[in-house]
């Protein structure tokens, strides 16, 4: 029922009134008050009211949001003395699709153990249903932007003030507009208003699907591009010139920029060598961990002290720890401000990288089997997800799909023809 980032799946099919009501039993048989909220999506009216009514049914007390990013629901359980939150959204999935992010009071996703009992509770449809004046009840509070505002406030401080264009999707994530003008930036929108059918661009912000930020941001005198998914607990950038920083240098700088010498920064197994290579040059190590924002976040503490994905997916233990989108664009814009982001981005090493997917039968048999051969074959192989090689010069990994039938292949050397070669060895392999 649960990926590594919640429920997910198309309305009416995978994802259900019928189910948001089941989820919102089991969740509040631990909980006195939760916290929920929505992406702009039209069937998030649906899915709350019917959260809201399991959570009531068993005695839980709902604060509502109503339209809010993922950060500021994962926030809320602090701010508002919850228990848990829920946010309802399919993230950077497309218009058809929906789901549920829960959330503990540390900001962090509902661990394995958690999503587990939950899970175990709406598959046995066992629920103490209170009597008619033993319901929980529901308040709104219209107060949580302004908190998260304040929060980035008190977060960061920006010196010189930017011209920065924001591209919220048509998503949830109008806080990082008032934000950025409450550190005194001139801000440009573009698909601000919010609107569940994603009529400017797909959801997903990514180089392909951002061509007309960049297009703006290049014929302009703005400083900085950023955007957002649809709940906005992701951010990526266009730098000055109007060009798309790749993913893996913009976690090299936040990384950089978060973890002093000697501390380490968490990503995952496919991130890119150069991100390594670019923190051992500012002495800051790594810590790797599986695919999936909710690992990176359960890898933070002691010395790990930033987490971050090349998905956009960035987190500061110190503040919260869901991916704030908000919060990586105000810190990224406090970068901007004192040098140019194009000349930061240059500072940062790019390799040639191979990626590739594999239909497969079984696609656990086949791992298995992978596992097996790789593991008599190297020396230095990672199976925390998937079976990542490290041959020193280069590296591959076979990890199988969350949610396909495939395989999928990465290579990366330091050169073209090295990464050919690890690719092809890589391939033979599986």
């Amino acid at each position: 029922m649960f990926g590594t980032s919640g429920i997910r799946g198309p309305v009416g099919d995978v994802v259900t009134a019928e189910l948001a009501l089941a989820v919102g039993r089991a969740v509040g048989v631990d909980a006195e008050r939760v916290v929920v909220g929505r992406d702009p999506r039209e069937s998030g009216l649906v899915l709350v009211d019917a959260l809201a009514a399991g959570l009531r049914e068993v005695g839980t007390d709902v604060i509502d949001l109503g339209g809010a990013a993922t950060p500021t629901v994962a926030r809320g359980v602090e701010w508002y003395d919850a228990d848990a939150g829920v946010a309802v959204t399919a993230s950077h999935n497309p218009a058809e699709d929906n789901g549920l992010k829960l959330w503990q009071p540390s900001g962090q996703a509902f661990d394995e153990g958690m999503r587990a009992t939950v899970e175990e509770r709406v598959r046995g449809d066992e629920f103490d249903l209170r009597p008619w004046n033993g319901l929980g009840t529901r308040t709104a509070a219209a107060d949580a932007d302004a908190r998260h505002v304040e929060a980035l406030s008190d977060a960061v401080s920006i010196e010189t003030p930017l011209s920065v264009v924001v591209d919220l999707g048509n998503g949830a994530g109008g806080v990082t507009i008032d934000a950025l003008l409450e550190q005194g930036c001139t801000v440009e929108t573009f698909n601000a208003q919010p609107d569940g059918r994603f009529p400017g661009r797909p959801s997903e912000p990514n180089e392909e699907t951002l061509s007309s930020l960049c297009a703006l941001v290049g014929a302009s005198d703005a400083d900085l591009g950023v955007a957002h998914d649809g709940d906005a607990d992701r951010m990526v950038a266009v730098d000055e010139t109007g060009a798309f920083v790749p993913k893996d240098a913009l976690l090299a700088l936040l990384a950089v920029e978060s973890a002093a010498s000697g501390e380490r920064v968490a990503f995952p197994v496919d991130t890119s060598l150069a991100v390594e290579d670019y923190l051992a040059e500012h002495g800051v190590g790594a810590e790797r961990t599986p695919v999936g924002d909710i690992y990176v976040a359960e890898a933070l503490g002691g010395d790990v002290t930033f987490g971050g994905e090349p998905s956009g997916a960035w987190i500061w233990p110190e503040q919260t720890l869901c991916p704030d989108g908000p919060l990586a664009a105000l810190r990224l814009a406090e970068l901007a401000a004192e040098r140019p982001l194009s000349e930061r981005v240059a500072d940062v090493p790019s390799y040639p990288i191979r990626r590739a997917s594999v239909e497969v039968a079984d696609k656990r048999a086949t791992m298995d089997d992978v596992r097996e051969r790789v593991t008599a074959r190297y020396d230095d192989v990672t199976t925390l997800d998937g079976v990542r090689v490290d041959l020193g010069d280069a590296w591959f990994l076979l990890r199988a799909s969350g949610t396909q039938p495939l395989v999928r292949i990465t290579a990366e050397a330091r050169d073209e023809e090295r990464t050919e070669e690890v690719f092809e060895e890589a391939r033979e392999l599986l």
